[in-house]
Formats: structure tokens, sequence, C-alpha cells
């Protein structure tokens, strides 16, 4: 399902500069449809070790896990595309891209789509999901709360 605003332009690229958001649910079936697409948490070190990490055993393979920006400073790691590469990723696999809640893997999609990685995609509400009235994440939406396979790392 593509978002109204995300209309696609030149090569499949939408205006946002990457092929697009996806809910986490359809990235979850996307990844058991297409044994080439690969998953990226993007995150940092400590969210995977301390929140937990997408569980891709049920699908006979695993997440890869490549900063996107590093802790504690938050610079973005001028390595990520390189990294990325590093993993096995190949332009021409479907690139899903998950962070927190959705703006880290947006700007690694972009950044991957620059690259000249054809199919880059924005798991959108990433693995957390928004804050709710509390200032909490983990309670609206998000791969945790969507009742997506996960694991503590």
């Amino acid at each position: 399902m593509r978002h109204t605003h995300a209309l696609k332009g030149i090569e499949g690229m939408t205006e946002t500069g990457y092929a697009g958001d996806r809910s986490p649910a359809e990235v979850f079936e996307a990844l058991k449809a297409d044994p080439n697409a690969v998953l990226v948490d993007v995150r940092t070190v400590p969210e995977w070790q301390f929140v937990g990490v997408p569980d891709l055993t049920r699908l006979d393979r695993a997440a890869l896990f490549v900063e996107w920006q590093s802790y504690p400073e938050m610079n973005v790691n001028l390595a990520f595309v390189d990294q990325v590469r590093a993993q096995g990723v190949t332009p021409e696999q479907p690139v899903y891209l998950l962070c927190r809640s959705g703006a880290r893997s947006k700007a690694a999609a972009k950044a991957l789509t620059e690259a000249g990685f054809a199919e880059c995609y924005n798991v959108a509400e990433g693995f957390e999901g928004d804050k709710d009235d509390a200032g909490r994440r983990g309670n609206v939406g998000g791969w945790r709360h969507r009742g997506l396979p996960w694991r503590q790392q």
C-alpha cells in the first residue's frame, strides 16, 4: 500500500527520495514472500541491546544491523552505504529500513537510493512506534506493538 503523498516518479522513486513507506505488517509479508528482500535495522547499538531487535528466524533469515547514527554523539555514519554493501546487500535487492519510529530509516532509505539501490523502503512506525499520551514509546504502532516477532539481544 502506497501512501497518497508518495507519488511515483523517475525510476520508481517517489517524491520522498526513496521507494516509499510500508507498515511493519507489510514489511514482514514482503520479507516472507521475497527471499531476496532484506531488513536493515539502522538504530544504535544500545537500542539493539536494550530495546530488542526484529526476529526473522521463522523466515529462516536474520535482520541486518548497520547504525545510521552512532550513539552517543548521534553523528551520521558516513560509512553506512559501504557497511550495508559489506553485509552482502546489492542494489537490486528490495531493502526495508527500520529505526525507532521511522525518521532515521527515511534518511537511510534516501542515502541508499542516492547510492544506486533501486528499492529502498522506510518501515513506517519503526520498531517502537510513536509516543503515547504519557510520552512513552511501544504502545502506539511499531514492529513490537503490531505483534511481529522480536527478541532481546
